[in-house]
């Protein structure tokens, strides 16, 4: 695992705790001593360094301008199948930095990976195979849902669902400070904001309807939720998401080209 962060260590938790390997088949390169000494104690047996172990497979889990060092690393060290989170970073560009044959899956996850309900999406580059994408998803599906997508499918995904979380956060800061404009104190708005968006994420996951069928089930003719969705109704509410995800996906797309 080329990369010691937050993701990373979701990542590398949801392994560990689904079985999917235990702390010493694995290897962290992280350039921070502290950081390194921190995973290895919370992980015990975890193997953490300032180098790749030479012929294993790699997960690159780093910022996209760190990418083409740590490629040149990887390269030296004989890599040949390589799982990458960074996002903006073209199957293409890593193959031909690492040279033909080499396997490379693309992946764009995101946050909630941090507590086990991610959801990611993976493409193959020109040398991956079933197998290459079956490895990637084993490790993916550790911290939650996987879908494989063409590449060129990346940048919605990253728009929908890899910048998504982002999304519900600016909802949940609506929903707070418009309760304090009602009246209510700030600790109390917190909690029901909180606990409601919580509570209808998973009454949407678990229950399979259709979200327009759960929002209908609780909206009464001429009843308080009718008269909020009709403020949502007249200011394009869904207009405004097709545009916000657009925009997300569009700036993936040209981080792509660059």
């Amino acid at each position: 695992m080329i990369g010691g962060g937050k993701m990373a260590e979701a990542l590398l938790g949801g392994m560990i705790e689904q079985g999917w390997a235990q702390p010493d088949d694995l290897h962290v390169v992280e350039p921070v001593a502290a950081r390194r000494q921190e995973l290895t104690e919370r992980y015990p047996g975890l193997s953490a360094g300032t180098e790749p172990v030479p012929g294993t497979d790699a997960l690159v889990a780093v910022k996209p301008d760190v990418v083409p060092l740590v490629l040149t690393g990887l390269t030296t060290a004989g890599v040949r199948r390589v799982l990458s989170i960074a996002a903006g970073v073209r199957t293409a560009a890593i193959e031909a930095a690492m040279g033909e044959g080499t396997a490379v899956v693309r992946c764009m996850p995101n946050t909630p990976a941090l507590v086990g309900q991610g959801a990611a999406g993976i493409a193959a580059g020109a040398h991956a195979d079933a197998d290459d994408l079956e490895w990637a998803a084993g490790i993916l599906s550790a911290v939650g849902l996987v879908v494989t997508v063409d590449e060129a499918d990346l940048d919605a995904v990253t728009g929908l669902s890899g910048s998504g979380p982002a999304y519900l956060f600016r909802m949940a800061e609506g929903l707070i400070a418009a309760g304090v404009a009602e009246g209510l104190d700030p600790a109390t708005a917190d909690a029901l904001a909180r606990q409601t968006l919580l509570g209808a994420a998973t009454l949407l996951s678990t229950s399979g309807e259709d979200p327009a069928v759960l929002r209908t089930n609780v909206t009464s003719k001429g009843g308080t939720t009718a008269a909020g969705l009709a403020v949502f109704d007249d200011a394009d509410f869904l207009g405004l998401v097709a545009d916000v995800v657009h925009a997300a996906a569009e700036r993936s797309r040209e981080l792509g080209a660059e």
